[in-house]
């Protein structure tokens, strides 16, 4: 999972709030439902000492979100006296949260967010097609293409005295715009970086076109069928492939650990390429204002300059060390948390 959206989340000092609301309205008899249980995670907030200033600023844009009735559900992350995260939900979130803590409280977020990554829905028709392409955060960006040949489209019935040469130009003229879209796939698959294409359409239409893509493409190509099936099915793909190159790596002894203490010494040298969380890891550690200040132990950041490190949820603190040195996150159903590594040295190894 890129976790380079959280980056900027980080750029404040704590405290931070977490807010996950449900903002359902389950009856037309209770419409003041999703109000209620705001004020209760609003008292919560206020109960843990969030500063007046960050509560305002959740509150003002919780009421705004009741308002507008923009979404079911609602994760806002605050500090300082603004909003830094916003994300809206299609659904309630799994637990109504409010948390305040030193860092922000992303792992519920992630974890609903799933394994994502960027792809390519193109719908194709004998006239041309239209290419969207997802981006791992749910952006959407699509481009319509339209073919450049329009005579004739469609083949002449059976019997016709010149049935022959119109259904050769009508071909020709699918493949001719199958040609230009397949480019322009081509194109976008590439600035997008798409791991998967789903192709759906005119059935001969979409035939022309899979002659058209290329190569390297072609290979995660597939009909478009059940969408989220196979992108379930991708994620499951990643996640597996994850796992065997994470017990590899282990068993040789090379660019892998496992443990919090190793994972929390790769953290701070920078060197994860994957950080492997269980579903809710328990542990805590110690941290200070730069996101690599981070020890299982306090005195190793006393000794190291920091002043006065707090303690903190061991998965909130490597996700910001590993959002920030540009690593990955994966969860993955194991009893530790552990990474994939970008180098070993002999401080890893030992």
């Amino acid at each position: 999972m890129d976790l380079s959206f959280l980056k900027s989340l980080y750029d404040r000092p704590g405290p931070y709030a977490s807010v996950y609301a449900d903002l359902t309205r389950t009856t037309e008899e209770a419409p003041k439902a999703p109000e209620l249980r705001w004020r209760a995670l609003r008292e919560t907030l206020h109960t843990q000492g969030t500063p007046e200033d960050t509560l305002r600023a959740i509150d003002q844009t919780v009421q705004e979100e009741l308002a507008e009735k923009r979404s079911e559900g609602l994760v806002v992350f605050a500090a300082a006296g603004e909003v830094a995260h916003l994300t809206r939900l299609p659904g309630p979130p799994a637990n109504e949260l409010a948390r305040v803590s030193p860092l922000p409280h992303v792992l519920p977020l992630l974890a609903e967010r799933g394994e994502r990554f960027s792809y390519l829905l193109v719908t194709v028709d004998r006239r041309g097609g239209e290419i969207c392409c997802v981006a791992p955060d749910g952006t959407r960006t699509t481009t319509h293409v339209e073919g450049d040949e329009e005579y004739p489209i469609r083949k002449v019935k059976a019997g016709d005295w010149n049935q022959s040469r119109f259904q050769r130009a009508a071909e020709n003229v699918w493949k001719a715009n199958a040609k230009k879209v397949g480019r322009e796939v081509g194109q976008t698959a590439k600035q997008c970086g798409a791991e998967l294409l789903l192709v759906s359409g005119d059935p001969q239409a979409r035939s022309a076109l899979m002659e058209e893509i290329p190569e390297p493409l072609l290979e995660h190509t597939v009909e478009a069928k059940d969408v989220e099936e196979l992108l379930e099915l991708k994620q499951t793909e990643r996640l597996t492939a994850i796992a065997e190159r994470y017990e590899r790596e282990l068993a040789h002894g090379q660019r892998a650990v496992k443990g919090l203490s190793a994972t929390v010494g790769a953290a701070k040298r920078g060197q994860i390429e994957t950080l492997l969380l269980p579903d809710d890891p328990p542990a805590r550690v110690w941290v200070g204002p730069n996101p690599t200040d981070i020890s299982v132990d306090l005195g190793e950041l006393h000794r190291a300059g920091v002043t006065d490190p707090v303690e903190e949820r061991a998965d909130a603190a490597l996700i910001r060390a590993v959002a920030a040195t540009d690593g990955n996150l994966a969860f993955l159903h194991q009893s530790k948390i552990g990474a994939i590594l970008r180098y070993t040295d002999s401080a890893t190894r030992h």
